[in-house]
């Protein structure tokens, strides 16, 4: 529509919205006074946004300049913002050019959705964000995501592959709620270009395999030290999760009394639990003390790292894997996660009661037990470690400090 014709249409004095150019409209009210109207679509959404009224004097808009300023709203569409958001919505994009200022995002969002949002944050800290934590958010393409991926599947951590890749995609739909990306390049992969399925561990260790791996881990205590060895037996006998017991403080423990008091707060099924400690953990427990050197933590950070007050969560299955690669224990591979399977089986084989032995790892009881059996069973559950202990104490070869020595 050109000028004249759109004088005409005014004269005429018709009301309503009249088609100029792309999404430039001449916008006649009952009122007769015409103003410049800019439609578009931003995702579903139909919107409308008033540029001016229409003329000639120094507050109203002629043809070319409605034009000229509804070109520049349409340039900002094809950027992905809304014309509305205007230069509010720039500077908001400037504050989240890079993928890390968006992980930045991503992951204190996770601190208040997630239980343990330090997983996401690991994960990302040392997987992720090395390779494309620099780069524009809209610049990573998915080979990028791709050499991730492989990079860590191919340094035999397939579990580690499959959450980067969850991460990443998170991470991505993230970015494409804040309006910085149109769409995610993590989106193709599947857990088959990552780490494969996963299958259901099975693995149990004997009594014989037992005493052959912590043999091991006496043997070679410069490789696996004296506070890794002690873990791995609070591990066997407790049953523990294996970060419940590596951030553990010294205020949950009661060694007079022999018991840890597990908080809610730390239980990763948010269930607490008193633990009750045999003797013999006991000791193993104040030998840890020992070692802590007045700590706050059973196991203390050994190398002043910012990221924890207590060891890694990675510290003690680094030190097995070591272990495995440099053939020093003679054993079929295992994991830390296969001690708590370990610990639960033993107490089967010990005829301990179904119910008892899912109290003693912390598990909720399945279905209508669950639902209204409450009870702790503190004393059947400490007869039954107190069985397990007595049971496969002989094969931790465990030795006091003085022991060894002679």
């Amino acid at each position: 529509m050109n000028a004249q014709q759109i004088k005409s249409l005014i004269q005429k004095g018709e009301q309503g919205r009249f088609r100029v150019d792309n999404n430039l409209y001449l916008r006649i009210s009952s009122t007769k006074k015409p103003s410049w109207v800019f439609r578009y679509t931003c995702g579903d959404s139909r919107k409308e946004l008033t540029l001016g009224g229409y003329g000639t004097s120094a507050d109203k808009l002629t043809l070319r300049q409605a034009s000229d300023l509804a070109a520049e709203k349409r340039l900002m569409l094809r950027e992905g913002i809304d014309p509305k958001l205007g230069k509010e919505r720039v500077a908001y994009s400037e504050s989240y050019r890079t993928v890390e200022q968006v992980a930045r995002d991503w992951l204190d969002e996770c601190e208040h959705r997630l239980k343990h949002p330090g997983i996401p944050r690991r994960v990302y800290t040392k997987e992720i964000a090395p390779a494309i934590g620099d780069l524009p958010i809209d610049k990573v393409a998915p080979l990028q995501i791709r050499d991730i991926i492989r990079s860590i599947r191919d340094s035999e951590r397939p579990t580690i592959a499959n959450d980067a890749l969850g991460y990443c995609k998170q991470l991505f739909n993230h970015a494409m709620k804040l309006g910085l990306v149109t769409h995610n390049p993590a989106l193709a992969f599947t857990v088959k270009d990552a780490g494969g399925l996963e299958k259901s561990r099975e693995r149990v260790l004997s009594k014989n395999e037992l005493q052959l791996a912590f043999s091991g881990m006496c043997q070679y205590q410069t490789q696996f030290v004296r506070e890794n060895y002690l873990a791995c037996i609070l591990l066997v006998c407790l049953g523990v999760r294996k970060f419940e017991l590596l951030s553990a403080p010294w205020s949950e423990f009661d060694l007079t009394l022999g018991i840890w008091r597990l908080p809610k707060e730390r239980s990763k099924n948010g269930i607490p639990i008193t633990y009750p400690l045999h003797p013999k953990l006991v000791e193993v427990l104040f030998e840890l003390k020992v070692l802590a050197c007045g700590a706050d933590y059973v196991f203390p950070n050994r190398r002043n790292s910012q990221r924890f007050p207590h060891i890694s969560p990675d510290t003690l299955n680094a030190a097995l894997s070591k272990m495995f690669k440099q053939d020093k224990i003679s054993v079929e591979h295992f994991t830390l996660h296969d001690l708590r399977r370990t610990f639960r089986t033993h107490l089967a084989s010990l005829k301990i009661a179904p119910h008892i032995a899912e109290r003693c790892l912390n598990h909720k009881l399945p279905g209508v037990m669950g639902t209204y059996d409450k009870f702790d069973y503190f004393e059947e559950r400490k007869a039954a470690h107190s069985k397990l202990v007595e049971h496969l104490w002989s094969a931790f070869c465990f030795k006091t400090p003085l022991e060894e020595k002679r």
